[in-house]
């Protein structure tokens, strides 16, 4: 259905809907697309703004996706959009689409209780497993150990506190030395490569290993890179490609 355009289809009204909130006319069609694709049997609503959010009232809206469209946290209007959203649909994760990959932006927008950070510089594949992942309850960020860092270094600045109910200090809830394992991970480091560097046996690896893949919810250690991004990049031959990491946490297999 299309708010905006007034064009309707029919679906159930129990069907799981996402709501696409972009004021882009060509760019909103386009995600709802390629949503409607990945997420089979899913209902999507598109719509200009928050202003338009009553007319899904009474859907059963499971996400959230709202343009960031240049605002900063300290932005009027992205706190009210959000506070308009969560008043109505408080269950459903919001996933914000981002023009920058800006990490002290992420690391500050995922602090508002946001579980998804989308930029424009991410592969498609690597995008819908995010997606999934914010869908399953997890939280997305491109770069969540840099966004952390680079968050802390801005609160440290201007003097600020984290704020209640904020999520980027949980965005994975690592232990420094799991911290540490998957900086190596990113970077494509094997098992044997990161013992040696962190003084680790290869079995503490493996342990440090199997609790990062747990709370990312993934099956293996190339998910884990498709999740969080490899700094080396796809290409180099050392990540494969992050084709499978949508079955770590597809939705359409548990609903």
């Amino acid at each position: 259905m299309s708010i905006s355009s007034g064009t309707a289809r029919r679906h159930g009204r129990s069907a799981p809907t996402g709501i696409v909130i972009q004021h882009d006319t060509l760019t909103r069609t386009v995600i709802v697309r390629l949503l409607e694709r990945e997420l089979a049997g899913w209902h999507f609503v598109d719509m200009i703004s928050t202003a338009s959010l009553d007319q899904a009232t009474g859907l059963d809206v499971r996400l959230v996706t709202l343009d960031l469209a240049g605002r900063g946290v300290g932005s009027l209007s992205l706190r009210g959009e959000l506070a308009d959203i969560r008043e109505r649909f408080a269950d459903a994760p919001i996933a914000v689409l981002a023009d920058t990959d800006d990490l002290t932006t992420a690391a500050q927008v995922l602090k508002l209780g946001v579980r998804g950070f989308f930029t424009p510089s991410l592969r498609i594949e690597l995008a819908l497993a995010g997606l999934r992942l914010v869908l399953a309850g997890g939280i997305f960020c491109p770069d969540p150990l840099g966004a952390i860092k680079d968050g802390a270094a801005a609160s440290d600045e201007i003097g600020g506190e984290p704020q209640a109910g904020g999520q980027c200090d949980g965005l994975a809830d690592f232990t420094p030395r799991e911290a540490d394992v998957l900086a190596e991970l990113r970077c494509g480091s094997s098992n044997k490569v990161i013992a040696g560097k962190l003084n680790l046996s290869d079995h503490t690896v493996k342990m440090h290993l199997q609790h990062i893949m747990r709370k990312l919810q993934v099956q293996n250690r190339t998910e884990v890179v498709a999740l969080l991004g490899g700094r080396n990049g796809s290409g180099n031959g050392r990540i494969p490609a992050a084709r499978r990491a949508v079955s770590a946490t597809s939705f359409r297999a548990s609903r």
